[in-house]
């Protein structure tokens, strides 16, 4: 198809879609701060529920983190049930383990606590539970007609955002294809950013995460779905990266930069709602889907050759992050304070330890981890559409 004509093409796309990605969406009441979970808590109680499900990983029950928040719960008179079922990017049967838990047990309500891969658990397992079906019934745009059992959220890493969208993403059982749940009934009651939860991240997760709430914020403010109000999230989110992250990477008892860097992630989240992504996330998800490279990961070590294939279609947009971030002045131009914002992305990537390559690319994948991008890609409000040579350097950069 003619570069013109397919630019037609995805433009009319996107058009339809965004009559639903642009409308203005809840926000879920938000406690932040130290022993903030508590106060969840105890919000979960006063709304009268009786016996929730905890949907969280093995990893985190063995550490002791979900304790607190079980013994919390049972002394304010809510009865909880432990799934610990879920796994970095979940597929349909995890989630459908965890419905079939939420009924057998008879919970009124979820509560996510964990990282993306536990939020998106829930939610899709509060919607389906309410709607008496399974998880491959819920993929897609509103494909659910009763909201979701009450959902709650306490993220205990700082990326994602995911307590703060509607959207869930669930892999298939087979391909490990990814695919969106789309509802605005997944967006949670209520969430806690409690920093004391992520004080034992290790600094490479701490990266990883952080650099992924970082591309939601980049990518949802020079997309063209943008608004006055998904800027403000995504300005704010970028400042607090890249003014934080390099410390809650050293010192992972630092609160203030971890709950700097909660924020940052929630910001983010609000940013993507209704601006959405781009080509950072369309690659990553492949990467992540083919050979499990972690989301966080995958984000991070794409972003900056994004940015620099993006820069002279955003170049306004990368500036005025660049001067909203103290990395320059409005007497620069903008193309060398776009350059500004880039060069701080590579190094910040460096100082926290961010590898430039994987080992996992192999070559015969090249032309299919292209063609799967690009039509990903298709689906986002970016500046430009790449061509099939640009992303193949992208994915030829990122092999070892």
């Amino acid at each position: 198809m003619p570069a013109f004509h397919k630019e037609l093409f995805y433009r009319g796309k996107l058009s339809l879609m965004r009559r639903v990605f642009s409308k203005p969406q809840p926000k879920p009441l938000m406690f932040s701060g130290a022993g903030s979970s508590v106060t969840l808590c105890r919000t979960i109680a006063q709304f009268g529920l009786c016996k929730i499900l905890v949907v969280t990983d093995k990893p985190l029950l063995e550490l002791g983190i979900a304790d607190g928040i079980v013994a919390s719960l049972n002394s304010m008179g809510v009865e909880t049930v432990i799934y610990d079922g879920v796994k970095p990017d979940p597929t349909t049967q995890v989630v459908d383990d965890g419905i079939a838990l939420l009924r057998q047990s008879g919970c009124d309500s979820v509560l996510a606590l964990g990282g993306g891969s536990s939020i998106d658990t829930a939610k899709v397992v509060a919607l389906a539970a309410a709607n008496d079906c399974n998880a491959e019934s819920c993929k897609g745009l509103n494909q659910c007609k009763l909201p979701a059992l009450p959902l709650f959220a306490i993220p205990t890493t700082a990326g994602t955002g995911s307590e703060g969208t509607f959207i869930a993403v669930v892999s298939d059982n087979v391909t490990h294809e990814k695919s969106g749940v789309v509802d605005v009934a997944l967006i949670p009651r209520a969430a806690a950013l409690d920093p004391e939860l992520m004080r034992g991240l290790p600094p490479h997760i701490t990266a990883a995460t952080g650099m992924d709430a970082l591309t939601h914020a980049i990518e949802a403010y020079i997309g063209t779905w943008g608004t006055p109000d998904t800027d403000f999230f995504a300005v704010a989110a970028v400042r607090l990266v890249f003014e934080n992250l390099p410390e809650a990477c050293r010192n992972g008892d630092n609160l203030q930069a971890r709950e700097a860097m909660a924020q940052a992630s929630y910001y983010g989240g609000l940013a993507i709602t209704n601006a959405m992504v781009g080509y950072v996330h369309a690659v990553s998800h492949n990467l992540g889907a083919k050979y499990g490279v972690p989301h966080g990961l995958g984000n991070a070590m794409v972003l900056p050759h994004i940015l620099e294939l993006m820069k002279g279609a955003a170049t306004d947009k990368l500036a005025e992050l660049a001067v909203h971030s103290g990395l320059g002045d409005t007497s620069e131009s903008p193309a060398a304070l776009a350059q500004k914002l880039i060069d701080r992305v590579w190094a910040l990537n460096a100082e926290i330890g961010i590898p430039k390559t994987t080992d996992v690319i192999r070559e015969e994948d090249v032309d299919a981890l292209v063609d799967a991008a690009l039509s990903e890609g298709s689906g986002y409000p970016t500046r430009r559409f790449l061509e099939r040579d640009e992303c193949e350097r992208v994915i030829r950069a990122l092999r070892a």
